[in-house]
């Protein structure tokens, strides 16, 4: 069965949405996060206020993205069930960056610098970084159910949290030296040297080789 194709309606909405949050980041970026109004980046992407909050219910939601926690959990639950829990969670992780940034050939710079000020901001702004705390958090969640252990058993449960956790951990690490450092490696290289430094070579050896 083919994949339903969105329609003319759910195309402007997405584009619509992107423009607003381009045009937010950017904002944001050059006079800081306090000093743009929503109403100010309503009139720099050409529409109304209550478009914008239509859209983005609170200033915040403008600068978060959405974490690809999908993705990552598909990639997770797709995952052979006698793979270590870490090797099945690290490779998700650098499978959906990859994607997000376009290393596999896919959209290039524009995606990974608008990434970047996103990130940038989020870790800058107090108030953003509490959002992103939150985001992780359900992240955590989505893979917690995609590896599918047995809910009933606490010890199940308990390792699959730890192991998401510490993949987690070792990806915020690398997502913060990628801002600080301006890009200049790959977000997927740099998951993988996290969590290999994290969990040593057999975990990206592992990834490298399905």
């Amino acid at each position: 069965m083919s994949e339903r194709q969105p329609t003319l309606r759910e195309r402007r909405h997405s584009e619509t949405q992107r423009l607003i949050q381009a045009h937010a980041v950017r904002l944001f970026t050059d006079h800081g996060y306090d000093a743009v109004t929503v109403a100010d980046v309503a009139e720099a992407a050409g529409v109304s206020a209550m478009t914008v909050y239509r859209r983005f219910p609170t200033k915040e939601d403008l600068v978060l993205i959405d974490q690809p926690a999908q993705l990552i959990a598909e990639h997770v639950a797709a995952s052979s069930a006698t793979q270590p829990l870490v090797r099945r969670v690290g490779s998700a992780l650098i499978a959906a960056a990859t994607a997000s940034t376009g290393s596999n050939g896919g959209e290039p710079a524009a995606n990974e610098r608008f990434l970047r000020d996103c990130l940038r901001l989020m870790v800058s702004t107090p108030a953003l970084r509490a959002r992103h705390l939150d985001s992780q958090y359900v992240l955590q969640q989505a893979i917690v159910e995609a590896l599918g252990e047995d809910a009933s058993d606490p010890d199940a449960a308990f390792r699959a949290q730890a192991a998401t956790s510490a993949c987690i951990a070792a990806m915020h690490t690398a997502l913060t030296h990628w801002v600080e450092d301006d890009g200049h490696t790959e977000l997927p290289e740099l998951i993988a040297q996290a969590l290999t430094a994290s969990f040593g070579d057999d975990i990206i050896a592992a990834h490298q080789k399905d």
